[in-house]
C-alpha cells in the first residue's frame, strides 16, 4: 500500500541497517503523499549525517488525514465507543511503548542528539489519562426540584490537530495523544521536521496485528510536515475542531490567527519560556547549585522552562556562583551514544547557529562570559555550559530565549527586588526559588507570575499536575485533569418533566 521504507537509521548504533516505514501514517495504513515528491532529511546532530529521509507531507494530505479522522470520530470512536473500552487501548498501548523504549529511546537519540529519559514518563501519562477515560463525568443541577433538573456532558470536542516540537518528541506526542484519546477525540498528528521517527514508529503500535493495541483506523494520523505547510494548513482547516501547539511565542500567534479566521476551533498553546531562579541567603547553596545547573543543562538547555535568569542575593553571590561554576564543569557534553556524556548536542545547525548568536550578542553588550562561550573544532553541534555576569536587565541574553544551555546571572538586594527582576519579562511558564524560610518561600511563590513554580527544587512535572503559561508563554494547561477541559465541550441540558406551559403567555 505505497509503503515507503528507509536504511541507515540504526547505522550510529553499531552499523546495524533497520527498515522503517517513512510514509504518512493514515486510516491505520503507511502511505505516499497524495501530491508532494518531496521529503525530509534526518539528521544526527552530533555527526551531521543524514540518516534517514521521511515524506513531507502537504496541504492535501493533511485534508485526507482529517477526512479519515472526523469518520472514525462519527463512526468508530467518540461517543461510539466506551470509556472503559479507550482506557483498555490506551493502557495496551503504554505496555506496548514500555516494551519498546530501548528501541525508541535509540531513535530518540539519533536525531535530538540527546538522551531521552522521558520514555518513562510517556508510558506513565498514558497510564494516567487510560485511568481518567471512565471519569469523565459532568453534574447533575437542581433547579426546581418538582418539575425541572439540568444536567451537564463533558462531549469529546471532535478532531484534533496537534503540533509537537522536537526537543521531547515521545513525551510531546504522550502529552497531546493521551488526554485527547481518553476523552474520545480524534487526531491528526503533525510531528517536527526535526525529529519525525518516533511519531512514525508509535502508529505501528496502534494497528500491528502481531503487536500492536488495534485502535479502528482513522483514530490516530500522522503526517510529517514543514510547519508553514502541515501546521498552516491545521491551524486553518474547517473541519478541525480544536488544535494544540507546542512550540515558539512566535508560531503561536500564527496558529491563534489562523484558527480565529477560519472556524474559530479551540486552541491550546504551550509557547515559550524565559524563566527566573531565585537563590535566597537561606539556602542551601550546594542543593540549590544542583537544581540550577539541572534547570538550565537538562536537554542542553533546550527546555521551554529552562532556567535561563539567575538571581542571586548580593551576601552570598560570589560563593555562590563558585559553587554553581563548578557543577556546570562537570557536566560533560559529548555523542548520547557514550554513556560517559551528560549532556549531547543541540538539535540542529540553525539552533546551534541562533545559540551563538546570542552568546556573541552577550559579549558585544559588555556581559561577562566566565565559562563556556566558544565554538569547538570539529564535527557537531556542540555547545558547552556558558555562564554570563554583570548582565543587565535590557540585554537580549536577558530577555530573549535562547534555547540552549545560556546562563545570565545578576545580583539583587532584597526580596521585593528579587520578585520585580524575576517578574520583568513577557514570558510567565516557569520559575524558581531556593529558600529555608517557610514564610518567604510561600509569599515569593505567590508573587511570581508563572503557571509553574518550583521551591526548592526545578524542572521536575508530575503527570498529574497542570501544566502551562501566562502572558506570553501560552493558553490553557496540559497534565492532571486540565488537560481533559482542553478535549471536551460541555453541554448543559434542561429536563422539564412535568411543568406545563399555557400559551400564549
Amino acid at each position: 500500500m505505497g509503503i515507503v521504507v528507509y536504511e541507515g537509521v540504526m547505522k550510529t548504533m553499531g552499523g546495524k541497517i533497520d527498515h522503517r516505514p517513512t510514509g504518512l501514517f493514515i486510516n491505520n495504513e503507511f502511505v505516499p503523499s497524495v501530491d508532494s515528491k518531496e521529503t525530509i532529511d534526518c539528521i544526527n546532530p552530533a555527526t551531521e549525517d543524514v540518516i534517514c529521509s521521511v515524506v513531507a507531507g502537504s496541504v492535501k494530505d493533511i485534508d485526507v488525514a482529517v477526512a479519515a479522522a472526523r469518520k472514525a470520530f462519527k463512526t468508530t470512536w467518540g461517543k461510539n465507543v466506551t470509556g472503559f473500552e479507550r482506557a483498555r487501548l490506551i493502557n495496551k498501548l503504554a505496555d506496548l511503548i514500555e516494551r519498546d523504549a530501548q528501541e525508541l529511546a535509540e531513535l530518540e537519540l539519533s536525531t535530538t542528539g540527546s538522551r531521552d529519559f522521558d520514555i518513562g514518563d510517556s508510558v506513565a501519562c498514558l497510564r494516567y489519562y487510560a485511568g481518567w477515560a471512565d471519569k469523565i463525568l459532568g453534574q447533575a443541577i437542581e433547579v426546581d426540584n418538582k418539575t425541572k433538573f439540568a444536567f451537564t456532558r463533558h462531549d469529546p470536542i471532535g478532531v484534533c490537530g496537534q503540533i509537537i516540537p522536537w526537543n521531547y518528541p515521545i513525551n510531546m506526542w504522550s502529552w497531546k495523544v493521551a488526554p485527547a484519546l481518553a476523552c474520545g477525540c480524534t487526531i491528526v498528528m503533525k510531528p517536527s521536521e526535526i525529529t519525525p521517527l518516533t511519531a512514525l514508529v508509535s502508529p505501528l503500535l496502534f494497528v500491528d496485528s502481531r503487536r500492536g493495541a488495534n485502535f479502528p483506523p482513522g483514530v490516530v494520523n500522522t503526517v510529517p510536515s514543514l510547519g508553514p505547510v502541515g501546521g498552516q494548513a491545521l491551524s486553518e482547516h474547517r473541519d478541525v475542531d480544536k488544535v494544540a501547539f507546542t512550540g515558539s511565542t512566535v508560531t503561536g500567534r500564527k496558529i491563534m490567527e489562523a484558527a480565529a479566521k477560519s472556524n474559530l476551533k479551540k486552541v491550546s498553546l504551550e509557547l515559550g519560556g524565559k524563566s527566573p531562579q531565585i537563590i535566597f541567603e537561606s539556602a542551601d547553596l550546594d542543593q540549590a547549585a544542583n537544581w540550577v545547573a539541572l534547570g538550565i543543562l537538562y536537554n542542553t538547555g533546550q527546555d521551554c522552562t529552562a532556567g535561563s535568569r539567575l538571581f542571586v542575593q548580593e551576601s552570598i553571590y560570589d560563593k555562590f556562583l563558585d559553587i554553581c561554576v563548578s557543577k556546570f564543569k562537570q557536566h560533560k557534553i559529548g555523542d548520547g551514544f557514550d554513556d560517559s556524556s551528560a549532556g549531547g548536542p543541540v538539535v540542529s545547525k540553525m539552533q546551534y547557529d541562533k545559540i551563538f548568536s546570542y552568546i556573541d550578542a552577550g559579549k558585544q553588550a559588555g556581559a561577562k562570559c566566565v565559562l563556556g562561550g566558544e565554538k569547538r573544532a570539529g564535527k557537531g553541534y556542540y555547545v558547552d555550559p556558558t555562564v554570563f555576569v554583570d548582565v543587565t536587565p535590557d540585554m537580549k541574553i536577558v530577555r530573549d530565549e535562547i534555547f540552549g544551555p545560556v546562563l545570565s546571572v545578576a545580583k539583587f538586594k532584597t526580596e521585593e527586588e528579587a520578585i520585580e527582576l524575576a517578574n520583568d519579562t513577557t514570558y510567565g511558564l516557569g520559575a524558581g526559588l531556593h529558600s529555608t524560610d517557610a514564610s518567604q518561600c510561600m509569599r515569593v511563590s505567590q508573587a511570581l507570575e508563572a503557571g509553574t513554580v518550583w521551591v526548592n527544587q526545578y524542572n521536575l512535572l508530575n503527570n498529574n499536575v497542570p501544566f502551562g503559561g501566562k502572558k506570553q508563554s501560552g493558553i490553557g494547561r496540559e497534565l492532571g485533569s486540565y488537560a481533559l477541559e482542553e478535549y471536551t465541550s460541555v453541554k448543559a441540558v434542561h429536563w422539564n418533566y412535568g411543568e406545563k406551559l399555557d400559551w400564549p403567555l
